[in-house]
């Protein structure tokens, strides 16, 4: 509005001018609405894994260019002080061939010499034999029966059926090589044709995965039964396709074992068919509304990740509001104290540990619950919703985040799940999901398996070879629980 065109509302009368500026005080009013729901939805634009839910994969990690090369004075390589790494020697006993090299004269002076009994000097090679395939051939002769008239030939043992092309050996390193090693078929095809010198299809490759599958079936199963029995259990679930539906694949953290199981469901159903109505442990998870509802229906005890409560408190103190950014930062920062205290725990006496843990749980608690910033619109909405949810969370669910103080064994944190998911991640990028429901079962079958034998300290190989081998000569499949030491 120009001068001249206030001054001639000025003149026009007081109605006029109570009109005009009743509408302007509506007019910004409503973009003052506008400017917040927008900065929310910035601020939401701008999540990413270190103040949300959201996986570090969806982060944008590029970078600007710089022009500026760093230069230290690093050199390249072992760095002074560092102790050396030598491969150990093979022993004696694990050498096939061996080659010996011994000087018939001297070789500076031509002199003659004798052999002394001091240690030789040693190279060790391992190579690939040439061939590295045993072919072999089973043959039934026909014999004639002249009494009954017949020609008869004798059965081959169950177990040449039950191999097929492949034996044990190379039918277990099929499944190692893809479950993994992350090889898709036509790879693992390849390597076959390539290295080995066989050709295959990838029919056959999948008919080869769905031996292995069956011979896991009961050690999977037995950890399926155990599971329920625990005294701690992270969980955890991620995406999963199968012929473009939508699935999720969960996982499950026990002290020494995992378990996946795939489901089209990501509901409480899942866990009532996993743990069972009766769980009596303690259940590390996030924050997703399936677990709530499981602890709501079953009275189950829950530890909520600490680490995902502290990226939602960090979204707080990226929003605009200076109320509410200041609620965050003091939450953020009692936060960060009281794990302070965890990572000091090695100074502290066991009661002085607990004693600090209690009350930096009450701090927590008492900063979220007290001075929540809060404005009700004209419409009586609530405005700064993004504390007050997060006060809500405290109220209905705030000892849920610590468990771990009163309840030996379980982390505050759910990383222990979320690293057991991670390779899986990398077998849905590179095999796209799955197609029916055996391969659905292989993954999960596999899937635990090499998860297992990593937090054992196991060879995943070695397993499902003993498993396979067991399968083929129909005895008991090995187990994936540890035995007594």
């Amino acid at each position: 509005m120009t001068h001249d065109e206030a001054l001639a509302v000025y003149h026009a009368g007081p109605k006029v001018v109570v009109k005009i500026l009743c509408d302007l005080r509506d007019t910004i009013e409503s973009q003052q609405v506008k400017i917040r729901t927008l900065e929310i939805k910035i601020a939401k634009l701008t999540k990413n894994s270190s103040n949300s839910s959201k996986r570090p994969s969806s982060d944008d990690i590029t970078k600007p260019k710089s022009n500026k090369k760093k230069k230290g004075n690093r050199r390249i390589g072992g760095q002074p002080g560092h102790q050396r790494h030598e491969r150990p020697l093979f022993a004696e006993e694990e050498i096939d061939k061996f080659h010996p090299y011994i000087l018939t004269a001297c070789p500076d002076c031509n002199g003659e010499v004798s052999i002394m009994d001091g240690k030789p000097r040693i190279i060790q090679q391992v190579e690939l034999i040439e061939v590295p395939l045993i072919k072999e051939e089973h043959r039934s002769y026909p014999v004639w029966c002249a009494k009954c008239g017949k020609i008869h030939y004798m059965p081959f043992p169950p177990e040449v059926y039950k191999e097929g092309l492949f034996k044990e050996r190379l039918t277990s390193l099929v499944a190692y090589m893809k479950n993994v090693c992350h090889a898709s078929f036509s790879t693992i095809r390849k390597y076959i044709r390539d290295v080995l010198g066989e050709k295959v299809s990838r029919g056959y490759l999948r008919k080869v995965i769905e031996k292995v599958s069956v011979s896991l079936q009961g050690p999977y199963n037995e950890l399926l039964d155990r599971l329920p029995l625990e005294t701690t259990v992270n969980v955890d679930e991620t995406g999963h396709k199968e012929n473009g539906d939508r699935f999720w694949t969960w996982v499950f953290r026990a002290e020494l074992y995992v378990l996946f199981k795939i489901d089209k469901s990501r509901g409480s159903k899942v866990l009532i068919d996993v743990l069972g109505k009766e769980f009596d442990g303690v259940m590390g998870c996030d924050y997703f509304s399936a677990y709530r509802k499981y602890m709501k229906d079953f009275n189950v005890s829950i530890q909520f990740c600490i680490a995902h409560l502290i990226r939602d408190i960090r979204f707080l103190t990226t929003l605009k509001d200076v109320k509410t950014k200041a609620y965050g930062k003091r939450l953020l920062d009692e936060v960060k104290n009281m794990f302070k205290v965890i990572h000091d725990r090695n100074s502290m006496t066991s009661q002085t540990f607990t004693n600090a843990l209690e009350h930096s749980r009450q701090k927590i608690i008492t900063i979220a619950l007290n001075d929540v910033p809060s404005r009700l619109n004209k419409d009586g909405k609530e405005e700064k919703r993004e504390a007050q949810n997060l006060a809500n969370r405290f109220r209905n669910h705030g000892e849920e985040y610590f468990k771990f103080i009163t309840t030996p064994g379980i982390d505050p944190t759910n990383n222990v799940a979320e690293q057991a998911i991670r390779f899986v991640v990398i077998d849905r990028h590179v095999t796209q999901g799955t197609r029916s429901i055996k391969g659905r079962k292989s993954n999960e079958r596999l899937w635990t398996v090499i998860a297992t034998c990593a937090i054992q300290g196991r060879s995943a190989y070695n397993f499902i070879l003993e498993s396979v081998k067991a399968y083929f000569q129909n005895r008991s499949s090995p187990s994936l629980l540890p035995g007594p030491s």
